[in-house]
Formats: C-alpha cells, sequence, structure tokens
C-alpha cells in the first residue's frame, strides 16, 4: 500500500469514527425542544420528507436519544446528494434546537459532509466529479483545479446561493491540501449556517417579525451578490470572462 493510500484509508477510517462517535454520544446531547407543532400525517416520499420542517422535527423525535445524531448525519447527508436542499435542514437545525445549539450541530454536519464530498472527489478522481458536478459548472471554475487559492475558496464559500456542495466536489481534485479545505469550508459556511439557524428559532417563537427582518436581509444580499456575481467570478477567475446571460450559480 503507496503512502497515500495509506494517508486516504487512515481519514477514512477517522471520518467513520467520527460519526459512530455521534451516534454513541447522541444520548447525552442536547434534545430537541418541545413543542413548536405537531404533525399527523405519515411521511409518504423522500421528496415530501424534505420540504416539511414539521415532518423532519417528527422523524428526529421518532428517534428519541438518537435525534441529535440523526439531525447531525443528516446534515452530513446533504452535502452530498445535492438533491436535498440544505437551506431547509440549516432552517431545521433552528426550529428543532434552537440558534446556538442548531448552528453548532449544523457545522458539524456540514464538516463531515464537507470532509466526505472531498474525499470522494480525491480517491475516485474526475471522472466521478464529472458526472455529480455539472459541466457547466466544471467549465466556469475549472481554474480551481490549478489555482485554489484559499482566499478565493473562503469567499466562494462564504458567497450566498454559490452550491458549496459541487465546490467541495471540485476542491477534491485541486491541489488544495485537506487540512486548508477543512478550515476554508467550515469557516467559510459559518455566517450563512449561523442566519439559518437564527431564522429557524425566530420561525419557531413565532416572532415574525424578527424573521421577517431576517429573510428581507438574506434576499438583500441575494440580490447584491447576484447582481455583482459575473463580476465577482470573472475576478476571481483570473479575468476568464463569463458568458453573457449565464452568470448564474447553479444550485
Amino acid at each position: 500500500m503507496t503512502s497515500r493510500n495509506r494517508m486516504l484509508l487512515q481519514r477514512g477510517l477517522l471520518l467513520v469514527g467520527l460519526m459512530a462517535l455521534a451516534v454513541l454520544l447522541s444520548p447525552y446531547a442536547p434534545a430537541p425542544l418541545p413543542g413548536g407543532g405537531i404533525l399527523g400525517e405519515d411521511v409518504d416520499s423522500v421528496g415530501a420528507f424534505y420540504e416539511s420542517k414539521l415532518k423532519i422535527r417528527q422523524f428526529l423525535l421518532s428517534l428519541g436519544p438518537y435525534a441529535t445524531a440523526a439531525f447531525v448525519l443528516l446534515q452530513a447527508g446533504q452535502v452530498v446528494f445535492s438533491p436535498i436542499p440544505g437551506e431547509l435542514t440549516g432552517i431545521v437545525g433552528g426550529y428543532v434546537y434552537g440558534t446556538t445549539v442548531g448552528f453548532v450541530l449544523s457545522t458539524l454536519g456540514l464538516t463531515l459532509g464537507s470532509w466526505l464530498v472531498f474525499e470522494l472527489a480525491r480517491i475516485l478522481g474526475r471522472p466521478f466529479v464529472e458526472r455529480v458536478v455539472s459541466k457547466k459548472m466544471l467549465a466556469r471554475f475549472h481554474f480551481l483545479a490549478k489555482d485554489s487559492g484559499a482566499m478565493v475558496c473562503f469567499v466562494l464559500f462564504a458567497f450566498p446561493g454559490f452550491p458549496k456542495d459541487a465546490l467541495c466536489y471540485l476542491l477534491g481534485v485541486s491541489r488544495m491540501s485537506f487540512g486548508t479545505f477543512m478550515v476554508v469550508s467550515t469557516i467559510g459556511r459559518m455566517p450563512g449556517t449561523y442566519i439559518l439557524s437564527l431564522q429557524g428559532a425566530t420561525l419557531r417563537s413565532e416572532d415574525y417579525v424578527a424573521a421577517g427582518v431576517i429573510a428581507i436581509l438574506c434576499g438583500f444580499f441575494l440580490l447584491v451578490a447576484y447582481l455583482f456575481r459575473g463580476r465577482l467570478f470573472n475576478w476571481l477567475g483570473g479575468g476568464d470572462s463569463v458568458p453573457a446571460g449565464d452568470e448564474h450559480p447553479e444550485s
């Protein structure tokens, strides 16, 4: 076994070990907050499951002491499986656990998921990434494979509406070191994760004024980011042009 394969195996075992540890420690972690709505209907499909925060809450409560581990793994899974909406699970974290605990648990899950995606891309290589990430995304951010500077990637992770999960796949086939990736991806996601947790907590407390203000502010920043997306991506790419009418980041 080569040193590289040995290193990948060690990191893979560590990742699996951390997920197992989350399950073992779950009974001692904060439980979902009481109240917050009751749902009587059954979960009849995966799509419906992820479209309702109340259904997710009901699912978590049904797991008893392992609800916290399930939520962390749910957040990790939405990074790997892009059809799962990350914004929804982020809001659910605040709705079910409150702002602070929801933020911490979401960050743990997102970190584990980002790590898993990075390792999968690094082990399986570019052919695998090309099947997961759209050709449009690969063409637009091809420069990351050659020049994946930490500051550039931090901006992309913090950029509202940017497909961060796809970015994890791209960086897995770049020259970025594992340590740098973990720091950049974790810290870069934190502002958006906190806002989603806060929004979920305000919805739970039925503080609709605060929730509305947060939503308006988020919408404003998303609008500004959308209007200047072309210039930003062009600057990050070192001057590569972005085709007119095709500048919006993909979800």
